[in-house]
């Protein structure tokens, strides 16, 4: 049986990395985007990945920052990903993760008309612009960047991608379970979805996301 990994995005709070961590995260992302209410220094950042055990990665998201602002706050927050997630090009991507020096993730944020052959072309496409290119990241196009809560039609998924993919946008404890049995992503990222406030997590709700996407990999399993 395939094992989704799990990401729980957007944590600004000992209490809330220490939840994820007990409840089986696989990473931990961390907002360096001064507009999100999520948002958090690279100082700050640093003091909540130094209480992290060995295994679970902290993922550092970046909007339309420049290469040089990327290699500081992963010089003083050592994050062990990045992920871009604003309007950066490939070749911005690639140049910001070399200047790091930290393999990277690239969203693409999927609009209702969005083709699948788009995605594979866009993956295919940062693919070849770096060796440190790691996978896409889907998530649901609002205007905001990210966060936002929104589900996009998982059917747009090309099934060859899914694999490969990490799926974003709108996961919650309701609906973990349906869309990890459908995609079958290799990954899922969660943050408004297991949220008390902005930047606040709730501990229940981590807990419960998680036995939602272990639930929908035991029916995964069994379809296959």
């Amino acid at each position: 049986m395939h094992r989704t990994r799990i990401k729980i995005c957007g944590l600004t709070r000992e209490e809330d990395v220490a939840a994820a961590v007990a409840d089986g995260a696989d990473a931990v992302g961390f907002v360096f985007y001064p507009k999100s209410p999520r948002y958090v220094t690279p100082a700050r950042a640093a003091e909540l990945i130094a209480t992290l055990p060995p295994f679970v990665m902290p993922v550092g998201l970046f909007v339309n920052a420049s290469a040089d602002e990327v290699a500081e706050t992963a010089r003083v927050a050592p994050v062990a990903l990045l992920q871009f997630h604003g309007d950066e090009t490939a070749a911005q991507c690639a140049g910001a993760a070399a200047a790091a020096n930290r393999p990277f993730m690239r969203v693409f944020r999927v609009k209702g008309d969005t083709a699948g052959s788009e995605l594979l072309e866009y993956e295919a496409q940062c693919r070849a612009s770096s060796h440190l290119f790691a996978g896409l990241l889907l998530d649901t196009f609002v205007d905001a960047y990210g966060g936002a809560g929104k589900v996009f039609d998982w059917s747009l998924i090309p099934k060859d991608l899914a694999p490969r993919a990490v799926l974003s946008g709108g996961l919650s404890v309701q609906n973990a379970t349906g869309a990890v049995a459908q995609v079958r992503p290799y990954a899922v990222d969660v943050s408004s979805g297991v949220e008390a406030a902005k930047g606040i997590k709730d501990a229940s709700l981590i807990a419960q996301f998680i036995a939602a996407v272990r639930a929908g990999d035991a029916i995964s399993g069994n379809d296959a």
